[in-house]
This record gives C-alpha cells, structure tokens and sequence, in this order.
C-alpha cells in the first residue's frame, strides 16, 4: 500500500489550507484538505416544507399577524369606495349644473366629511400594519436566533473529517451568508404574504360587488401571468443555484487567501491568487448575471400583460357608465382595485427570484444540519475521574478508504508516566494515532483503552479533557496573553495563569510587554513572536494539568536560545506524566522510555534509542541520515567560512 493511502479523501483540488494560526491537525500530517461543495439538484419543495417547519411553534403569533393584517389591509382595502363616492358626489354635481338644475350644486361637507373619514381609515390602516410588522420582525429573528444556534451546535458534533475535506470558508458562508439571507428573505416576505393573502381575497370580493363582468375581464390575464412567471422561474432557477455555488467558493478562496496572506507573499503568490480570484468572481458574476437578467425579464412582461388588461377595463366599463349600469365612482374605484388586486401577484413574481436564491440558501444550511455526526455516545457513558495515564491499543485497525487500510492489528502499550516517541516519514500514521487516541476518528477494529476503559465507552468530553496537546502550529486567538493561557482550564484565576506561564517560561517575555499579561494578542497573532507563541501554548498545557500529553515537536524556525527554553519547558510539563511526542528531529527524543517507528500505518519498530541503534535497522537509517546532513552541511559552512 503506499504512503498515499494514509490521507483522508479529498472531493476538490483546491488545495492545502495553509492555517497555521489555528493549529489543528485535520488530516495525516496535521494537513487540511479542501474542496468546494459540488451541489447536486436541489429539492426545493422538500426545502420549503423543512423551512416551514421552524415556523409552526410560533403560528399562534402568525395568527395574530394575520389578524393585524386583516385590519390593516381591511381599512386600506375599503378608500377607494369612499373615494369613488366622492367622485360620483362631485360628478354628478357639476353634471345637474350644467344641465340646468334648479339649486344644483356639489355638496362640499358630505365631501369634507369623507375626507376626514379617509384620513382616519388610512391612520388605523398603518397603525395596524406598522403593528403586524413589528411583531413579525421578532419572530423572524428569534426563528434565526434559533437556527443559527442548531447550526452552531451542529458544527461542534460533527466529526473531524467533515472539516478535513470541506473549505472554511464554504462553512463559513453557510453559516453567515446564506443564514442572513433566510432571515432577509423571512423578514420581508412573511408579512407581505399574510397582507397579500388578506389583499386578494377583500378586493375580489369587492371588485365582484361592482362589477362581475369587470371582474372576468380582471381574471382573464392572471393565467397568461402565471404561465409567464413559472416558466421564467424555472429557467432563473438553476442560475440562482450556481450563483450560491459560487459564492461559497469565492468565500473560500477570500478567507483562505487572507488568512495565509504571509505565506502568500513569501512565495510571492499575489498574481495567482488573483488571477483565481477573478475566475471565481467571473464564474459568480456570469451566474448571478444571468439569474437576475432572466428573473428580471418577469416584471416587465406581466406589467405588459397588466396593461392590456387595464385597456381592456377602461373600455367595458365606460360602456357600462353610460348605459348607467354602474356609477363612475364606482368604475373609479374599479379600476383602483384592479391595480391593487395585481400588486401582490407583481410582488410576488418580483421577489421570485430572491425566494429561489433564498431556498437555495436555506438548503445549503440543513445539508450541513443533515450531515453524519460523531458516533453517539454510550448511553452509560461513563466520565474519567483521576485518570493516571495508561493507554492500550490492541488489534487497531483503521482506514479513510473503506478498500485501503492504514492500519492493520496496531498493538501498543503505554504505561502510566512513559514517555512515548512517534517517528517515521511523512504520511507514515504518526498524527493519524493522535486523532484516534483523543476519538477524532472512529477505529475500525480493535480497542484503544485509557486506564483500561475503551475510549468508547467515555464521554468525549471527558477523554479529550485527559489530553493536552502543544502543536508545531501553534492555535492563538484574539484576546488577551491571560484569557489565552486561561484557556486551558475553565475559571482559572490570575495566580494559577501566572504559575503556569512561569513553569512554562513566559512570565519573563509576557511581563516585558507594555500591558504585560493584558497584553491583546491580534487576529494573527503576529504581535509575538513564533517562539512565544510556543510557550504560551505551554503554559496553557500546563495550567490544563492533563494526565497525558500529545507532543508536536515545536522548537523548529526558533532561535537557539528560545529553543532551549520551550525543551525545558516541556521537559517540565512531561514530568509524571504519560508522553507522546511526535518526532522530527531524532535528536530531541533520546530520553524517551519507547521510540515507535512507525511507516504505512504500521509500527515496524519499538525500543529505546540505544536499543533501535544497535539493532541497525529504519530507525538507525533515519538517525544517521540526519546526522549525515547536518554534519555535511556544518563542513560545507567551516569550508565557506
């Protein structure tokens, strides 16, 4: 089987995320594997119905908006037969006097009377409405409130694997992009539907009052509305899915691009990084281009459908005002109904294209709420109390690849206060035993115990809490020296922060800077150097007081001096306690109690240093390589100098 087969697989070509701020090791190697989401045609009505569904525990509400709604849009509804009243008042008015009727005039005061009534009707309208909004806009944010948190509690069960092959940035616009746009969408769609609903159904009755034969001739162009509105849709609705398809991608390729912004200039990557950029955001442009451009279509041609009907009204119903069949008030009011019954329907087919962006959006969220947890815990599960740091791994076998094995009967045995060094070649399993010793990953077979109980039998919680890890890449948030040092243990106070940064080393740097242990460490952590970052993960280590300890060898790109400090730093740490230390330079791991040598998931060998030595085997092959090197490269300097 070759070394290959010990990376988890990977779906995109993206490439390595270069993170080394965050310090968590994905996949073999500690590397992280990316790939953008390959989106597979979208359910929308299945959508849709799940989208519904966060909506019923609060229809009680939905029904007081709906109620507010009814009186909002009720009192609106009803102007325009006030209105055509007035109309039909003054026309008849100015008609009597110019036909000659004795003592004909308008009559001012039942219009001034109207008016008033008006202003009162369209008062109650908007306080009702304004009413139905505000709570509308509560519930739409609670019901994101609510989602955003089973999304975040969702991403802390998910498996590391699920990281391991999926970009960052992709999850983050699932849990930022596309969340905002579910709420945006909720927040102006909800309400206007109630009202619609409310609109729709008051003014066809109203229009049926009237006019009957006007309203036939209203509902004769909604059909040819429809058929334009679903066909434009579908053709937009594949658009609107590439569109967000891309905008994950992009999104990923932005926060990886800044994250590793120091790596990029090292290697002097800024033209190809943009260069991918612009052929993402051309990708993202020809979509979105075309999802608009096409939804876009829908408004002017009902619009068109819309005014043929409007002609169509006009010409019946002067007919029917001068054959006296309805009042021309009323024929005004008609046709101000017209134009309100179709606002909703135009509305709607306007925003049809956000509703499809947004139940894309809405999908790509419960495919995340839907993806495969981390195996459940045991329901006796049981938690570890003062573990002393035994570790077995019997018959472990293991594999990303269901038909490559990486490891195959892996027997170890670690006893409480050894200290244990994992060496061999990249891609060999080293960080891979790691991740299956602290349950990242599920074995396939065997058993791992800790203390003699099987890891699966433990809550993870507990396990992990009998770890700590120092990493090569050093994890480091924005805060203070002290909340990230404190870190390590949950309500740590400022002496044992203190003591921990002196057994580690770094109370002497920390009190040197100009706020000393309040000291905000930025986004990058680039305020310090690589050297204290080490120590301060020591420290964190150190006041975590875990039984065993996870080593990265982390003195590399230090200067001697800061080197000589993290060793003894550790040194300190490891005391009494279970060890296991990944290797890179053989020359720091001398003093361990059992070196494995590990290579294609296999340990090939395991002994002491003296004893692997003599027995001239890979380890002794390894050893002397090094040392040939460094000694070749000490000679070619005495030589230059």
């Amino acid at each position: 089987m070759s070394k290959t087969g010990s990376q988890p697989p990977t779906h995109g070509e993206r490439g390595q995320s270069t993170r080394a701020s965050q310090g968590s090791q994905g996949g073999p190697g500690g590397q992280h594997f990316l790939t953008m989401p390959t989106e597979k045609p979208r359910d929308y009505r299945g959508a849709f119905m799940r989208l519904l569904r966060y909506l019923k525990p609060y229809r009680f509400v939905f029904l007081l908006v709906f109620f507010t709604a009814i009186l909002g849009t009720g009192f609106n509804i009803i102007g325009p037969i006030f209105l055509g009243q007035g109309t039909t008042i003054i026309f008849e008015g100015m008609m009597e006097q110019l036909e000659g009727v004795e003592g004909a005039s308008v009559d001012f005061d039942q219009i001034r009377q109207l008016l008033f009534f008006l202003v009162v009707v369209y008062f109650i309208s908007a306080a009702f409405t304004y009413l139905g909004q505000y709570i509308m806009a509560g519930v739409v944010q609670k019901i994101v409130y609510n989602l955003r948190e089973e999304v975040y509690n969702k991403l802390s069960r998910l498996p590391l694997s699920y990281f391991d092959t999926r970009s960052y940035g992709d999850i983050m616009s699932r849990f930022t992009n596309d969340m905002d746009l579910v709420g945006t969408t909720l927040q102006q769609t909800m309400h206007q539907f109630l009202t619609s609903v409310v609109i729709v159904t008051g003014i066809l009755g109203l229009m049926l009052y009237i006019s009957p034969l006007m309203t036939v001739i209203a509902l004769v162009t909604l059909p040819l509305s429809y058929v334009i509105t679903s066909h434009i849709v579908k053709i937009s609705k594949k658009y609107f899915r590439e569109r967000q398809r891309e905008l994950g991608e992009l999104s990923g390729q932005v926060e990886e691009t800044f994250t590793g912004h120091l790596l990029v200039k090292t290697f002097s990557n800024e033209q190809k990084e943009i260069k991918q950029f612009k052929e993402i955001n051309e990708r993202l442009y020809q979509a979105g281009w075309r999802a608009h451009f096409i939804s876009g279509l829908i408004m002017p041609l009902i619009g068109f459908v819309n005014n043929i009907g409007y002609v169509l009204i006009c010409a019946v119903g002067g007919i029917l005002v001068i054959r006296g069949t309805i009042t021309i008030g009323n024929l005004q009011a008609f046709i101000q109904y017209s134009r309100q019954f179709r606002e909703p329907i135009v509305q709607f087919a306007g925003i049809a294209g956000i509703i499809q962006s947004t139940l894309a959006a809405a999908e790509r969220v419960f495919n995340l709420l839907d993806e495969e947890e981390e195996e459940p815990e045991s329901p006796g599960a049981l938690v570890l109390e003062n573990p002393r740091g035994d570790v077995s791994l019997k018959q472990v076998k293991f594999s990303y690849y269901e038909d490559e094995p990486l490891m195959e009967d892996l027997n170890i045995e670690v006893q409480e206060g050894q200290t244990v060094a994992i060496v061999g070649p990249t891609g060999a399993g080293k960080t891979t035993l790691v991740n299956l010793l602290m349950r990242f990953y599920e074995i396939k077979g065997g058993k791992i115990t800790v203390d003699g109980i099987d890891i699966r039998d433990l809550k993870r919680g507990s396990l992990r809490r009998t770890f700590g890890m120092v990493l090569q890449d050093t994890w480091l948030f924005g805060g203070t020296i002290r909340e990230n040092i404190a870190y390590g243990k949950e309500g740590a106070s400022f002496e044992e922060v203190v003591e921990a940064a002196r057994a580690a080393y770094a109370d002497h740097f920390i009190r040197t800077l100009p706020k000393g242990y309040e000291t905000v460490i930025n986004e990058d952590a680039t305020n310090i150097s690589q050297g204290q970052k080490q120590l301060l993960t020591i420290a964190r280590a150190v006041i975590a007081d875990p039984a065993i300890l996870i080593l990265d060898e982390a003195t590399s790109n230090v200067d001697t001096r800061t080197e000589l400090l993290i060793q003894k730093a550790m040194a300190k740490l490891m005391k009494g306690r279970t060890s296991f230390i990944i290797a890179h330079r053989l020359s720091t791991i001398h003093h361990a109690d059992i070196i494995l040598v590990m290579d294609d998931g296999k340990v090939i060998e395991k002994g002491t240093h003296t004893q692997l030595i003599e027995a001239q085997g890979f380890y002794a092959d390894l050893y002397y390589s090094q040392f040939a090197g460094q000694d070749a490269e000490g000679s070619e300097q005495k030589r230059l100098a």
